[in-house]
């Protein structure tokens, strides 16, 4: 879900959220959107919520982003995992895994 007007404090308060900090021109980011529909597919009880840096930098710099991408999984609206740059998909993957068996 690419964040619009959303509240994303509602959006992100319940369960495990990918939250991906990007911006349209950066190439980094453009390779993470391959993987980042492959996790949203293949993980239907997390939720994906794309942020571009460049419409919402209030939300970016309340959550520390300085570089994009940045990739936060957060559970319950807590930041567990957080990592800038190019994501592998293996690492996501560990990250979901990791949190979902956490319960």
């Amino acid at each position: 879900m690419e964040l619009k007007n959303e509240n994303f404090k509602e959006e992100i308060k319940e369960g495990i959220t990918l939250v991906d900090f990007y911006a349209t021109w950066c190439g980094p980011c453009k390779m993470m959107h391959p993987i980042i529909e492959k996790i949203e597919k293949d993980y239907s009880d997390v939720k994906i919520i794309k942020v571009d840096v460049d419409l919402h930098e209030e939300l970016a710099r309340e959550y520390g982003v300085m570089s994009i991408p940045t990739l936060c999984l957060m559970k319950n609206g807590e930041i567990v995992e957080k990592n800038i740059g190019f994501t592998p998909q293996e690492e996501l993957e560990r990250w979901l895994k990791n949190h979902q068996e956490e319960g």
